[in-house]
């Protein structure tokens, strides 16, 4: 709150930290609890450079369930056998998309399935009769992931350091971005299960990593049987599987009921989809390799967004510096059309731009988040810095404000800070525009932030200092 100077996304709040340089990031944790993860914000650079971050209730406060033996954060990642920044770069030369990983990861372990220099599988102890909490935590790249353990329930209870009213699942989906805490029991004959993830794939006929990660669930008494007995596999739903994606999405609720803004003070509507940009003039062939010679893009509301390269967005807001963004971002798209139906060619080419949507402090906003089918639809994880908002509906084709507005959950909807906009549809989120300061709105797919998926929030300062964003720290990177 008030410190945006620690959010870290290049050119939005700050300039890239330089070779051999170092930059603290101070700021206060307020009103969360449970999981978050960190994570470099520049180009490619997360595929590597990521870890958990993890939240406990203050001295002398407890879990709302009961405590758990042990509490096991298990990193779901996605690697490369070459430099991934090589692969966005070559990309970005192309105009093609980026080549699909060669395999995910657990807690930095591929697994049993694949073929390695040498062998290594992450080990997820547990003992018979424990509960466990395991901090499940999407930090691929570019993939939604399925995530199942073999013979074993998992009873949801929390979600981007927020909790939830339980509920039990035997599969979960998270979005890169996504965190989910799950109670494990080790209620099964003691033997080996394998924990084992593997894509969600809503984009049809796009290219995907196909593989499957795995550790090993390991009840303490079979120490001896490691190596003699192959473990259990889970089943994990079809990679297309979107109808359960929606059922576990569906099941998400507040522990408790919850204020969420019913005066609404902006009303935006963001379309979120991919693109396609004609060749320019002065391009050869070979670097506009997407669909019959044209460059791949993405955008909000046919605004491809473009970062700064000099600045960043919250020192030009802050210091008054023009010429860096703009603040005309449309609060709803140019042109109304069917957006989830046979889009006219004529709509597939946004326009680039580094603009950005005014919000005063204390504003209530509502933004409904609509797919489209523009080369093609797709489940979008979408993030919002410096905030957590409830999720008040999610549907699918195109949103209806008559019909679809009698659905929203305002008693107990989930708060989170990533949600996964399904495929062909629509989420609706809201939040209190509370925190001041350049606030990024992107897909959580990194290849589709390349492209233009984002936006900037910019919420003006309120009155006083305890409404305002703190002066930048001394050590803020220099350009």
């Amino acid at each position: 709150m008030r410190t945006g100077w620690a959010d870290g996304p290049e050119f939005v709040t700050q300039c890239p930290i330089r070779p051999k340089e170092s930059y603290t990031y101070k700021f206060s944790v307020v009103g969360q609890e449970g999981t978050l993860w960190w994570h470099a914000h520049s180009s490619w650079l997360r595929a590597t450079v990521y870890g958990a971050l993890i939240i406990r209730p203050r001295e002398g406060d407890s879990y709302p369930f009961p405590k758990p033996n042990r509490e096991i954060p298990i990193l779901l990642g996605e690697w490369w056998d070459t430099n991934p920044i090589d692969v966005m770069r070559e990309a970005t030369r192309t105009g093609a998309p980026p080549n699909v990983s060669n395999a995910y990861t657990i807690n930095g372990q591929p697994g049993d399935l694949y073929k390695c220099s040498s062998k290594g599988t992450t080990i997820v102890p547990i003992d018979s009769g424990e509960t466990n909490l395991l901090r499940v935590i999407n930090s691929a790249l570019n993939q939604p992931l399925f995530f199942a353990v073999a013979n074993h329930k998992l009873t949801v209870v929390g979600a981007d350091a927020s909790y939830l009213k339980p509920f039990t699942s035997n599969v979960l989906m998270l979005g890169p971005g996504q965190t989910t805490d799950v109670l494990i029991n080790g209620d099964n004959p003691p033997s080996l299960y394998y924990i084992a993830s593997r894509a969600y794939q809503s984009a049809q006929n796009a290219a995907f990593d196909n593989t499957t990660t795995t550790a090993i669930l390991q009840y303490k008494s079979t120490h001896h049987v490691l190596n003699v007995k192959k473990p259990l596999m889970p089943l994990l739903p079809a990679y297309n599987d979107t109808n359960t994606v929606t059922a576990f999405s569906r099941s998400f609720r507040s522990s408790r009921k919850v204020e969420v803004p019913i005066e609404i003070d902006e009303n935006l509507f963001f379309t979120v989809g991919l693109g396609l940009n004609k060749c320019p003039p002065n391009f050869r062939a070979r670097r506009c390799q997407g669909p019959n010679g044209t460059r791949f893009t993405a955008s909000i509301n046919n605004v491809s967004f473009v970062l700064p390269n000099n600045i960043s967005i919250l020192q030009a807001h802050h210091y008054g510096i023009p010429g860096v963004f703009t603040t005309d971002f449309p609060a709803k798209p140019p042109l109304k059309f069917d957006y989830t139906g046979n889009v006219s060619r004529s709509l597939w080419q946004p326009i680039p731009g580094t603009k950005a949507y005014k919000l005063k402090f204390g504003s209530r906003v509502q933004i409904v988040l609509q797919d489209t089918s523009i080369v093609t639809s797709e489940n979008h994880p979408i993030h919002l810095h410096g905030y957590d908002f409830y999720i008040v509906a999610e549907g699918f084709g195109n949103f209806n404000a008559k019909k679809d507005s009698s659905k929203f959950n305002l008693v107990d909807p989930p708060l989170r800070n990533t949600v996964a906009v399904p495929v062909n549809g629509w989420a609706v989120i809201r939040f209190v525009a509370d925190n001041p300061g350049a606030w990024l709105l992107h897909c959580h797919l990194d290849v589709h932030i390349n492209w233009g998926l984002a936006t900037v929030l910019l919420v003006e300062n309120g009155v006083g200092k305890f409404q305002s964003i703190e002066p930048p720290p001394k050590d803020l990177p220099l350009c």
